[in-house]
């Protein structure tokens, strides 16, 4: 497989459509799907996200930036994207328990409604994250196609590697809020076409400020393991029994080996 030399726009919203539209599309299977089906598949599909999120941020974007900054300076970097991810982390949660005891207090004496409209509110909260989280994944494709396009495409699988099973989840929650299965697919595609837009952002700011990529691109691998050990890996524990985990592990490990696979591409 051969890449170009250099990223351009075209590759870049390429990587972009990929990696919004290309998560899309195998997830709004779970549209026609039965529950029992995706509920078995989920567990094998996270793990297998979690090892390409991890391992694209510690085997390739981390080592791309140690080639134009010292260790230092990517630690400082890693660990400022680290804070930055929990407090963002913290203030949606926050945000979204205040949000539900304004409901328990002014809805006490009407349970039936409280239930339908916090399932409408859920489903709103879903596309409003989604959209936040497929931005910043938008960001980390452009700068690391700004750094090369090797290291673009491998952040693009990974991102693939953990956007389908968090829309298949999405999907799941919008259906279960009152969203017809056509509204839920236009949303979802609106929402992940915040992929789109954080690559051109950020392929079009760093591509006039190179000497900020190295640092950009510590931050990106510390969403990845922010997200790979903080969202993804606990989500694992206690879902299924010994003999399942191992192929849980094998999974995270096949994610790996992928990520280490497509590492080994010219860029």
């Amino acid at each position: 497989m051969s890449l170009p030399v250099e990223s351009s726009w075209g590759f870049v919203v390429l990587m972009g459509l990929l990696g919004s539209l290309g998560a899309l599309v195998p997830a709004a299977a779970v549209l026609f799907v039965p529950d029992g089906w995706r509920h078995h598949a989920m567990p094998y599909l996270l793990s297998y996200a979690t090892g390409t999120m991890l391992a694209t941020a510690i085997i390739g974007l981390i080592p791309e930036a140690l080639e134009h900054i010292s260790i230092y300076e990517a630690g400082i970097s890693l660990l400022a994207g680290l804070v930055l991810f929990f407090v963002l982390e913290w203030t949606v949660i926050w945000r979204h328990s205040h949000g539900d005891d304004q409901e328990d207090h002014h809805d006490h004496g009407l349970p039936h409604a409280h239930t339908s409209g916090m399932a409408k509110q859920t489903g709103m909260l879903v596309l409003i994250g989604d959209a936040v989280h497929n931005t910043a994944d938008g960001i980390a494709i452009g700068v690391a196609c700004v750094a090369s396009p090797g290291l673009g495409l491998v952040t693009t699988l990974a991102v693939l590697g953990h956007e389908v099973p968090q829309e298949l989840s999405d999907f799941t929650i919008l259906l279960s809020s009152g969203f017809s299965r056509w509204k839920a697919f236009m949303w979802n595609t609106l929402s992940g076409l915040g992929t789109l837009a954080g690559v051109v952002a950020a392929y079009g700011g760093l591509g006039y400020a190179e000497a900020i990529v190295p640092y950009a691109l510590s931050m990106a691998a510390a969403s990845f393991l922010y997200i790979g050990l903080a969202d993804l890996v606990p989500g694992l524990h206690g879902r299924v029994g010994a003999a399942k985990g191992v192929w849980q592990f094998t999974m995270m490990i096949a994610g790996m080996v992928t990520v280490g696979a497509l590492t080994m591409l010219p860029h």
